[in-house]
């Protein structure tokens, strides 16, 4: 039997990765690189999960290790990544309000204002250093960054990989928070949206910024603006 002080330290230690993947979505500007990274990230998620079997025992964390690498470190990077090679565009050079040096600073403020509202919050459990504690921080932290990520970029693509990674913070919350069968139900809604989503890009425009994917979707006549509806 596997020693609970070796597991914990591993999954301490798959924590680091997360945040440097993290990191790189944020300041890469090759496309095909940052979905890499994403799969990567993903496949992070998902040892933490078979790890966290081999601490807890519940059978549901291994459904969860299964649906999150069919999905998110095969299906969808697979997806993304083929469409990736029929375009020109390679990099995503394009950004908003935020620089990726500006944005890394931002994420990295929040990150240290999420550990200390929870710090506060749990002071008087004791757990503070707590696998679980570490793994909520880092789960609010993820989100936050994946959400700066849509915020800052131009490209309908990288906004989707930025929604993505919110979606892989709101996994590792749930992995040391919430309930587990929850979060199955939720990853099978995100991931059939994602899927709708990514199909909708690659009809109108992969390549497009959020203002090119705008119009041709006028043209498709997929958008309407409030003027023309009245």
């Amino acid at each position: 039997m596997i020693e609970s002080a070796f597991v914990a330290g591993l999954v301490r230690v798959l924590f680091v990765c997360i945040i440097i993947t993290a990191v790189y979505i944020i300041s890469a500007r090759n496309l095909l690189s940052i979905v890499s990274v994403y799969a990567v990230q993903s496949l992070t998620l998902v040892v933490i999960a078979l790890l966290l079997y081999l601490l807890e025992g519940a059978p549901v964390l291994i459904a969860i290790a299964a649906i999150t690498f069919a999905s998110k470190v095969l299906i969808i990077p697979y997806f993304i990544a083929t469409i990736q090679e029929k375009i020109r565009i390679k990099r995503d050079i394009q950004f908003h309000f935020l620089s990726p040096t500006s944005s890394l600073f931002v994420s990295m403020g929040l990150m240290l204002l999420v550990y200390i509202v929870l710090e506060r919050v749990m002071a008087a459990t004791g757990d503070r250093d707590n696998l679980f504690f570490f793994g909520a921080v880092l789960g609010i932290s993820l989100m936050l960054m994946g959400m700066m990520v849509t915020f800052s970029r131009k490209r309908a693509l990288t906004k989707i990989l930025g929604f993505l990674s919110m979606e892989n913070g709101v996994l590792l919350f749930g992995l040391f928070v919430t309930e587990l069968p929850f979060i199955i139900e939720f990853l099978i809604v995100i991931d059939l949206i994602i899927l709708v989503l990514l199909t909708t890009i690659l009809t109108v425009g992969l390549d497009s910024t959020l203002e090119d994917y705008h119009k041709r979707l006028h043209r498709f006549h997929l958008w309407e603006d409030e003027v023309e509806v009245r």
